[in-house]
């Protein structure tokens, strides 16, 4: 259930019934102090500017057309200031809200989320690595946000399609077959040559400006390459699929939705460059300019009033990204049938974003009815507060990072939990480390740079995926306390011959248990919110608020003391299962595993 989702629905209709034009939203916000209600509509100081009308007088007026008190959903509802709407939540409407969301949880099998309004079909640009080198640190961003993103439009019912656009094309293959096809002569596999990417790269640069007899030769396998000879295509494309089954370990070791299936490379495109060269001359839209070939953007115009270049061909005739993401578009809107198109690209691609989004609405290749949106990403920083690096100031292979995330938080769940098997300690490690990692990213505001820390990622305290983690094993101890589930308790063991009541039924006895219960349905508001605005830290947020007011909700309602009463006692383990449930199926929106033990 959707509380705001409510409140917004009945609210428009006293907005309107009180002559406030449909275009005027209420505008619900969870109120920021107790005495402000539970919600406010701020809607009115909006809608009287516009209708040149005295605020209070008119939130008075749409008061006058609202019952909430009379439904049951608000225990009072009044005005405060110039004109907020406040609403008491009644507890009564609460409780029974919590009781149907933990009837639909069970009947489920776990937590289940309002659907979009309308449901969409969206492409997801995501991770695109260059599979001339193995991925490093500034793949994380894109990739983690990316399908933290996907699970969750899919999660409220889009279609999404995920597009791994993997840089597999351009000169640089050139020189790499040439070395590749040197070591297969000399008897190596290539399984073994290309072992190391970074590595394989860094010789076959070195022998390429070493040797100008080997770049001479590197220069015509490109050329060779791209009119289709199949002695080069056949080294390429071994070069290709070692190189994605190296990024694929990369996707599985970081519980990454992405698979093969989801490649869509640079090299996809190649038949469709000349057409968009070609289609932009006829519209006017291109121009030769010094035997390149550019489309000149005034929409895009500098301080001075030049039009922003880009450039679609080469003097040489070459093309370049721009020409390969204006195929890319075409192709998402004609054959793809996006509604929407997302494109997680560090925030030092904006320009190249706006110039690609501009050209392909003037050509046609994207028409206006599909929303275009680039979200853009900041830079992970190390401790010096640059851009991070290894001790020895080189690219940190993702690989790597993700090896030291297990092995520190491997130390860590020893030291805490010592009693827990190997194979367990080692699979709760992975757990912990790797969600870390990805939790320390999305807990940021995406467009922010950030700062990498290893002693706050996989602290046990504050906003992280450890403390989350804990959180729920903490609720699930409960239930192994209790020796039953708050959906199987027996009328024997509880002293209650209801069993209906045992079961189903929630109470709100207390300012904590109302605090817990309102968080807990926030929770639908908050991912259609992320689903909206692509900005997954929010949900973090949630969940650490979630998991903040668990801790509260645990230190003063006892649940298992002798003293507590069945119903009661039934009631407030009810909320914990359904506090552990929405825990778990948030972090499992971002990517993060739970463990019933840690």
């Amino acid at each position: 259930m959707n509380i705001v989702q409510l409140l917004d629905h009945k609210i428009r209709k006293a907005m309107t019934e009180a002559g406030v034009p449909d275009d005027l939203p209420p505008r619900i916000a969870i109120s920021a102090k107790a005495e402000f209600g539970d919600f406010q509509a701020n809607g009115a100081l909006a809608a009287a500017k516009q209708l040149r009308q005295n605020p209070r007088e008119l939130a008075t007026a749409i008061l006058s057309h609202l019952d909430l008190e009379g439904e049951g959903v608000a225990e009072r509802v009044d005005i405060a200031g110039p004109g907020f709407i406040n609403i008491h939540l009644a507890d009564s409407f609460l409780a029974h809200a919590a009781t149907e969301l933990g009837m639909q949880t069970a009947a489920n099998g776990g937590r289940t989320l309002s659907t979009a309004a309308q449901a969409e079909t969206i492409v997801v640009d995501y991770s695109s690595p260059n599979l001339a080198k193995e991925m490093h640190v500034g793949h994380l961003r894109s990739t983690i946000i990316g399908d933290a993103m996907v699970r969750i439009l899919e999660c409220v019912g889009h279609t999404v399609i995920r597009q791994n656009h993997m840089g597999d094309w351009g000169t640089q293959f050139g020189m790499l077959i040439a070395e590749l096809e040197e070591q297969l002569g000399e008897g190596e596999q290539p399984e073994l040559a290309l072992k190391d990417l970074e590595g394989f790269y860094q010789q076959a640069k070195t022998h390429f400006d070493a040797d100008p007899g080997f770049a001479d030769k590197a220069r015509n396998y490109v050329v060779k390459l791209q009119s289709g000879d199949q002695h080069c295509r056949a080294l390429w494309q071994q070069f290709i699929d070692i190189s994605i089954a190296h990024s694929e370990a990369i996707y599985r070791q970081l519980n990454v939705t992405l698979s093969a299936e989801h490649i869509y490379p640079e090299s996809a495109y190649n038949d469709d460059l000349a057409g968009v060269v070609t289609s932009l001359q006829n519209l006017g839209l291109a121009k030769e300019d010094q035997g390149a070939m550019l489309v000149f953007l005034d929409e895009l115009a500098d301080k001075k009033g030049q039009p922003s270049p880009v450039i679609i061909q080469k003097s040489d005739g070459g093309y370049l990204y721009a020409t390969t993401d204006l195929a890319a578009l075409a192709y998402r809107a004609k054959h793809l049938k996006a509604d929407r198109v997302l494109y997680f690209i560090d925030a030092r691609q904006s320009l190249h974003m706006k110039q690609i989004f501009t050209v392909a609405r003037k050509a046609g290749f994207v028409p206006e009815n599909i929303k275009l949106e680039h979200l853009p990403f900041g830079t992970m920083m190390g401790a010096d507060g640059k851009p991070f690096k290894t001790r020895s100031g080189g690219t940190v292979k993702l690989a790597d990072l993700l090896t030291e995330a297990v092995e520190k938080a491997t130390i860590l769940i020893k030291e805490k939990n010592p009693d827990l098997s190997p194979e367990d300690q080692l699979d709760v490690a992975r757990k912990v480390g790797i969600g870390a990692v990805k939790y320390a990213d999305l807990s940021k505001t995406r467009t922010n740079d950030y700062l990498f820390s290893w002693d706050s990622m996989l602290s046990f305290e504050g906003n992280t995926a450890p403390y989350l983690q804990y959180a729920y094993t903490r609720i699930r101890s409960i239930f192994r306390k209790a020796e039953s589930s708050a959906y199987n308790e027996k009328p024997e063991q509880t002293g209650n011959t209801s069993a209906e009541t045992i079961t189903k039924t929630i109470t709100v006895t207390s300012k904590e248990e109302k605090a817990l219960i309102l968080q807990v349905l926030a929770f639908d508001g908050t991912v259609l919110q992320v689903a909206n605005d692509g900005f997954p830290h929010s949900l973090c947020t949630y969940l650490y608020e979630l998991a903040s007011a668990f801790m509260t909700f645990y230190e003063h309602c006892p649940i298992l003391k002798d003293d507590v009463a069945p119903e009661l006692r039934s009631s407030r383990l009810q909320l914990c299962e359904l506090t552990a449930g929405t825990l778990q199926k948030g972090l499992e929106l971002l990517g993060i595993e739970t463990m019933e033990r840690m």
